[in-house]
């Protein structure tokens, strides 16, 4: 079996993964038990297919050896005998041919309850990352630098407070599907971010943590069209997703923006996040993925780094701190300001952030930067203490070497 070979399977259960699970969840009404079921068979397909070849149909295949196994659960527990006879006749159902809305939809349903309000978010992560994107335990906890036991710890109290909860599989009332629909865009954002720029570890990205996002992205798109915050996650996840080949080199080391090669940006992804950002704003309510997306698509269509429109992005910035509250927002318009009218505009602003980021790495980096650009003292302490702070290797070492650099220079 060729390594190609597993990865095509890989992939394969992947997509067929959340369609199973929505069929089998329906049919037996638990999803929590199902969830189980469905990754049992995973299993059984990871090691029978390799050997026996593909079966004709992937989905129908783990649908049917799922459903077997709960119905020798309902049959091994006398108390549900009656239950039984009403889910264990007959052959299961195959869903219909993937990629159309009705795939979009149980997808869409799964994500509902993995972002369960009981959740927290780091739990409704770790489910959908196993229920939705089909990812074993094992790769969820390597993703995220926990050991296996924690992750496996975290995905069966997730599932047992949604059983707790008494939730059906079925959409949510029409005013509970907003509120939920937020939550689900969150955490695909969440996984997005640790995907493109992880917390802490030896890589600076997680390539197949961010794909994954951005298929879940599109799929949450595809379900509901009209709704302008998912097109603009979509169109934000594309147009950042675009610069990753130029941010690091052949060595895995950072590559600030200002000094990439923008002739290795992918621009079908630029394109494309354009596009769906332009109908997301067209739709008319702007909301916070939207006018990240915005910020991005300024970045990413500027064809050198003199050309990029900093005083749009600065007003971008405005509005997106009045929408977020979030510090991190003013950091990153410290930026733009300084950019626009100078490094003393961009310091007077990181002034205000010393007590709401205190200890984060990227309030010296950037505390450092502009120092350095003002030509005042203490930017190499301040990029040694960012490298201190940070647990991811390399951002550790570009400020580290920023950080020499300064104290060769002084």
């Amino acid at each position: 079996m060729s390594l190609q070979r597993n990865h095509a399977i890989e992939g394969l259960l992947r997509e067929a993964a959340p369609r199973a699970l929505a069929a089998v969840a329906r049919r037996f009404g638990d999803f929590a038990e199902a969830e189980d079921a469905v990754q049992e068979a995973m299993i059984d397909a990871a090691r029978q297919w390799p050997a026996q070849g593909l079966p004709e149909s992937p989905t129908g295949w783990l649908i049917h050896v799922a459903s077997r196994r709960m119905t020798d659960r309902i049959r091994s527990e006398a108390a549900r005998r009656d239950r039984e006879q009403a889910v264990a006749g007959g052959e299961p159902q195959v869903p219909p041919p993937p990629g159309g809305a009705g795939e979009a939809d149980d997808t869409l349903l799964l994500m509902f309850m993995c972002c369960h309000p009981a959740l927290t978010p780091a739990s409704a992560i770790a489910l959908t990352l196993r229920a939705v994107a089909g990812l074993s335990t094992t790769e969820i906890a390597a993703a995220f630098l926990v050991p296996e036991q924690t992750m496996a710890q975290r995905i069966s109290r997730a599932k047992k407070t949604i059983k707790d909860s008494g939730e059906q599989f079925a959409m949510p009332a029409a005013e509970e599907r907003a509120e939920r629909l937020r939550s689900v865009l969150r955490v695909v954002y969440l996984i997005f971010n640790e995907g493109y720029a992880v917390s802490e570890g030896t890589e600076l990205a997680r390539a197949d943590l961010a794909a994954e996002a951005i298929r879940l992205g599109r799929i949450v798109h595809l379900a509901t069209p009209t709704e302008p915050e998912a097109g603009g996650l979509l169109a934000l996840m594309l147009l950042t997703e675009a610069r990753r080949p130029a941010r690091t080199d052949a060595r895995g080391e950072l590559i600030p923006l200002e000094e990439q090669d923008r002739s290795l940006w992918d621009r079908g992804l630029i394109e494309e996040g354009a596009s769906v950002l332009a109908m997301a704003l067209s739709h008319g309510a702007v909301g916070e993925y939207q006018l990240q997306a915005a910020i991005a698509a300024e970045h990413a269509q500027a064809l050198r780094p003199q050309d990029t429109n900093w005083r749009e992005i600065l007003a971008l910035y405005g509005l997106l701190e009045q929408v977020t509250a979030n510090p991190m927002v003013t950091l990153n318009r410290a930026i733009a300001a300084a950019m626009v009218d100078g490094p003393q505009a961009g310091l007077a602003l990181l002034g205000e952030l010393k007590d709401r980021l205190a200890g984060h790495h990227r309030l010296h980096s950037t505390r450092a930067h502009l120092l350095e650009q003002a030509g005042e003292p203490g930017a190499a302490a301040e990029y040694e203490r960012a490298a201190a702070l940070t647990k991811n290797l390399p951002e550790r070492n570009y400020l580290t070497k920023q950080a020499a650099r300064l104290n060769r220079a002084g």
